[in-house]
């Protein structure tokens, strides 16, 4: 399958809406520190339900130590300010999904880092500003799950 990573997240409800989202497609979540509340917290538990014991969640204390322990295939980072439409991709096993903090998105260090082909966005009217995280991610990750041809789905 693929991981969704999550750089900095900041509010639980999205979280744990895409613990569930994670739980329900097989994909791995990694969050990375720090994280803007404690996984605990009664809100990330509503969203995610009782889907935190399905979900394979792991924390990193940065960016390179989730890229030196999963060495994911191809990482693409999701941003506003990308050219490149997520559905123009193709997705394949091992790749990684990155999205930035609710309140400021993926820093511009990040952006620079990843090749601008796997620099991606999701359209929105022109006067928009950005889409809420968990849907952002669950469009993603439907569309390369999909692409995958839905690998232990029903």
């Amino acid at each position: 399958m693929f991981d969704v990573v999550l750089f900095q997240p900041e509010i639980p409800g999205n979280t744990g809406n895409i613990i569930r989202l994670c739980a329900n497609t097989g994909a791995r979540l990694h969050l990375i520190k720090p994280i803007g509340f404690e996984l605990e917290d009664k809100k990330l538990r509503r969203a995610g339900l009782d889907y935190r014991e399905w979900a394979d969640v792991a924390q990193h204390d940065s960016m390179g130590n989730y890229l030196d322990a999963r060495q994911p295939a191809r990482l693409f980072a999701f941003s506003t300010k990308a050219r490149h439409r997520y559905s123009d991709v193709r997705f394949g096993e091992g790749d990684a999904l990155l999205f930035g903090p609710e309140s400021r998105g993926l820093p511009l260090e990040l952006l620079q880092a990843v090749p601008p082909e796997q620099l991606l966005r999701l359209p929105m009217l022109e006067h928009s500003r950005s889409l809420n995280l968990s849907n952002s991610v669950a469009v993603a990750v439907f569309e390369a799950w999909r692409q995958l041809g839905f690998p232990g789905g029903r």
